[in-house]
């Protein structure tokens, strides 16, 4: 059983930055994908970024509309993920989930996680 907890969310003005943390309990952390999706009022569940470690290499993966302005990273001592938001925008207002996968499937899919973090609210004013 993995446990994810996720914090950094708030209230920030277009154009501003927010670092969302996922720590996750378990020892097995660097074997999983860790993902971050989003949810907007009245919309569905959407993929943000997921990273995935294979022994020394880290691989990233973004949705485009975050292209260049997020960046997921991953401290493996920590057991912590966190997102880099930068660049925001109204648009980019949902609550932001945590999510882990231990089979490394496709990393998009949000059915294909297992465990999910409570979520954090992230608002951007214009």
């Amino acid at each position: 059983q993995v446990q994810l907890v996720e914090s950094g969310g708030g209230l920030v003005q277009a154009g501003g930055s927010l670092r969302l943390s996922c720590a996750a309990s378990g020892r097995t952390f660097s074997r999983y994908t860790m993902g971050w999706f989003r949810q907007a009022p009245g919309k569905e569940r959407e993929f943000v970024a997921a990273i995935r470690w294979s022994g020394s290499a880290t691989y990233t993966y973004y949705t485009d509309s975050v292209k260049g302005r997020f960046t997921i990273s991953g401290d493996n001592a920590k057991s912590t993920v966190y997102l880099q938001m930068n660049s925001l925008k109204p648009e980019d207002t949902a609550v932001y989930y945590c999510a882990a996968d231990p089979a490394q499937s496709r990393y998009g899919v949000s059915h294909e996680y297992d465990y999910w973090g409570q979520g954090t609210q992230v608002t951007v004013s214009s």
